[in-house]
């Protein structure tokens, strides 16, 4: 079985999540290709997408989210993620299990003796008029009827969780601040979500598998879950089994591959690439020794916006005023130091766009 060290797994990554070579694409495109982008900070996946697109207008990105072909929905990881209309209601389901066990995890003593199909039927009641609401406007009803797990307990378990909801514009639109209204995903789609599969077989997880390799891959299937938070995928990965290849990382674990995915020579020229707070790039593995040292793991899930010089995390970023302000974590040489500061002046003059 071939071994493909960082280097060549590096190389893989950014081929696959465009930050190789910037794509000519549409953006409803590279977010499906992508498989969504994580989104709990609104203006992330602009620049998420900048560094990713050639000629990329954030104008387009607006335009999708109010013509309701992206959505911002929990879903991965119970995270808020930027996602097609298509793919939300095509993977909402396959969901449900985890985003209960997750908000559960972190409230499972408010919500002791709280009948969620009852919390579910409650939270629709108050969402069935079709008008958008905040928490805040969501969970008096509620409290009035269990008023022991309080307001963000409840609130969380219903939004992030029991009913599939989207968090509607203006949040998310470029340069606007805007606080989270949620609409019922269905009644802002015009359509229901694609209900469960059949017991015994999992369609939804085959295709995840397929979609995540393609953005993601070579990967393990530790790194799968990590990136979608889900724990019944076995089966789906064995019944596609004939359909993939292997490899082995330099640790000797096993690597899943589609045959035909690109796998570049690892001494491919990456250029420098200024990532959002939380991009899953980073996030998507358990294993992020690809992209990032060890050492600055903790800067991906801290939300530090990061830099990467020959395809890994170099340096952080951040903004004051309209100018960048790059921090490196090691020595740039003369050429990576040019590098950064053109790809830093192309990004402050981006993040200066009006509508």
């Amino acid at each position: 079985m071939t071994t493909l060290d960082d280097r060549a797994l590096n190389r893989a990554t950014l081929a696959r999540q465009l930050l190789l070579d910037r794509a000519d694409v549409p953006v409803s495109d590279a977010v499906a290709h992508l498989c969504g982008l994580q989104a709990q900070e609104p203006q992330e996946p602009f620049t998420g997408l900048w560094s990713r697109l050639r000629a990329f207008d954030p104008a387009v990105l607006s335009d999708l989210l109010v013509g309701r072909q992206v959505v911002r929905t929990h879903l991965m990881r119970r995270t808020v993620h930027l996602v097609t209309a298509r793919d939300a209601l095509a993977w909402r389901a396959r969901h449900d299990a985890m985003l209960r066990q997750r908000v559960l995890g972190t409230y499972r003593r408010e919500l002791a003796g709280v009948d969620l199909g009852e919390l579910a039927a409650a939270g629709l009641a108050v969402m069935a008029d079709g008008r958008p609401r905040s928490a805040a406007e969501l969970t008096p009803a509620l409290v009035e009827r269990w008023p022991a797990p309080g307001r963000r307990a409840l609130g969380e378990m219903v939004i992030a969780a029991l009913l599939p909801m989207a968090q509607v514009p203006p949040r998310g639109l470029w340069r606007v601040k805007a606080g989270v209204r949620n609409a019922l995903l269905s009644s802002w789609l015009g359509r229901d979500i694609d209900p469960p599969a059949p017991e015994g077989t999992d369609p939804v997880g085959r295709a995840l598998v397929r979609r995540y390799l393609a953005a993601f891959g070579p990967a393990s299937t530790a790194d799968l879950r990590a990136w979608c938070g889900l724990a019944g995928l076995p089966a789906a990965v064995a019944a596609l089994r004939d359909e993939l290849v292997a490899f082995r990382d330099g640790r000797g674990r096993e690597l899943l591959d589609l045959p035909d995915a690109p796998r570049p020579d690892p001494g491919t020229p990456a250029p420098v690439r200024f990532l959002p707070a939380f991009d899953n790039a980073i996030l998507g593995y358990h294993d992020r020794t690809r992209v990032i040292d060890d050492a600055h793991r903790g800067l991906s899930v801290a939300g530090e916006r990061v830099v990467l010089v020959d395809g890994r995390v170099a340096a952080t970023w951040t903004t004051q005023g309209d100018d960048v302000v790059v921090t490196p974590l090691r020595p740039f040489t003369r050429a990576e130091r040019v590098a950064v500061a053109e790809e830093r002046e192309e990004l402050a003059a981006f993040l200066g766009k009006e509508v």
